[in-house]
C-alpha cells in the first residue's frame, strides 16, 4: 500500500530537474534523496526517473504515479478539510437510541425542533425496549436511565427524574390512602417487568431512610405505557418515573401516595463513545438536550 507521504515526496521531486535542487528544497541530503527514491522504486518494481547527475526526467511509469498521485493527494487532503469542518460544523447523519416511552414523549417532538434548527443534520431515532449497545449498533448517542457500566462510554446527565407512587382518585376512594410503605402490602399495586429485576420488591427512599417492600397485584407489564393506563383506570398503585405521570398529577387524574416518599432515581443521561466528542453533530445535539431539559435536570417538576 503506498504511503501518502511518499506521493508527497515525489510530488516534490517532479517539480524540480535534479535531486540535489529537490534535496535543498527538502531540507535533506541529495544522498538521502537518492536512496529514498530508490527504495521508493525497489517497492513499486518500477523505475520512476530517468536520472544524472545534472538532470532528470520522469518514466512513462513517473508520469502515471504522478497524476495519479496528484488526484489522491487531493482527495485525502478534501477529506481532512471535510473531517476538520465537521468538528465545526453540524452535518450529517446522527443516529440516537431511547426506549420507547420517553422517546415517543420527549425525544421524537425535540427531535423534529432540532432538525428544523439544523437542517443539515439527519437524526435517525430507533427505539428499542432495551438499550442498544452503541458501538456495536453504530449509535451516536443513546438515552439511559442511570449511568451504565458500559467501558468506553461517557455519560452526560440531562434530566433528574424522581420515581413517585401515584395512584387514581377512584381507586383511594375504593380502597383508602396508604399512610406508611408498609401500608402498600394490603393494596393492589402494578408492576413493570422490567428487564430482570425483582419486580414486586419496591426499594423506598425519604430522605435518610429507605424501606424495601414486598407488594402484589392483580396487573403487571413490560409496557410503562400501559402500567400508567391502568393506574389511570383505577387497578391500583403505581411507581412510575416523573417524566411520564407528571401531565396526570397536574390534571388531578392521578394522585401523589406517600409524597414523602419515592423510589431510587433513576435520572436521565446522554451516553456517547468518546470518540463522538469531537463530532459537531453530537456536541450540539447534547447541548440542545441539555438546554431543553434544564429545568428538569436541576430538579424542578416536567
Amino acid at each position: 500500500m503506498s504511503d501518502p507521504g511518499d506521493l508527497a515526496f515525489f510530488l516534490t521531486l517532479s517539480r524540480y530537474s535534479s535531486l540535489a535542487a529537490a534535496a535543498q528544497q527538502l531540507g535533506v541530503s541529495a544522498p538521502a534523496v537518492s536512496r529514498r527514491l530508490a527504495a521508493l522504486e525497489q517497492r513499486l518494481g518500477v523505475r520512476l526517473l530517468h536520472r544524472t547527475t545534472r538532470r532528470q526526467s520522469l518514466t512513462p511509469e513517473g508520469e502515471r504515479y504522478l497524476e495519479e498521485g496528484r488526484r489522491i493527494l487531493a482527495d485525502l487532503e478534501q477529506l481532512e478539510h471535510d473531517l476538520a469542518a465537521s468538528r465545526e460544523t453540524p452535518r450529517g447523519l446522527l443516529r440516537v437510541n431511547a426506549g420507547f416511552g420517553f422517546g415517543r414523549r420527549h425525544l421524537g417532538p425535540l427531535i423534529s425542533q432540532f432538525t428544523g434548527a439544523h437542517p443539515a443534520v439527519e437524526v435517525v431515532l430507533h427505539l428499542t425496549d432495551r438499550p442498544l449497545d452503541l458501538a456495536a449498533e453504530a449509535m451516536d448517542i443513546g438515552i439511559r436511565f442511570g449511568v451504565g457500566s458500559e467501558t468506553g462510554i461517557i455519560a452526560r446527565k440531562i434530566a433528574s427524574n424522581r420515581r413517585l407512587l401515584c395512584a387514581a382518585p377512584a381507586y383511594l376512594h375504593r380502597n383508602g390512602t396508604p399512610q406508611t410503605p408498609r401500608e402498600l402490602t394490603q393494596h393492589q399495586c402494578i408492576f413493570i417487568r422490567e428487564n430482570f429485576n425483582t419486580f414486586n420488591t419496591w426499594a423506598l427512599e425519604s430522605g435518610n431512610s429507605q424501606v424495601t417492600v414486598k407488594v402484589h397485584g392483580a396487573v403487571s407489564t413490560n409496557h410503562g405505557e400501559i402500567a400508567v393506563d391502568w393506574a389511570l383506570a383505577g387497578h391500583g398503585v403505581l411507581l412510575r418515573s416523573e417524566w411520564d405521570i407528571a401531565p396526570y398529577l397536574r390534571s388531578g387524574d392521578l394522585v401523589q401516595v406517600l409524597p414523602d416518599w419515592s423510589g431510587v432515581a433513576a435520572d436521565i443521561y446522554a451516553m456517547f463513545l468518546q470518540r463522538h466528542l469531537l463530532s459537531a453533530k453530537v456536541r450540539l445535539f447534547l447541548d440542545f438536550l441539555a438546554e431543553r431539559f434544564s429545568s428538569q435536570r436541576d430538579g424542578r417538576e416536567w
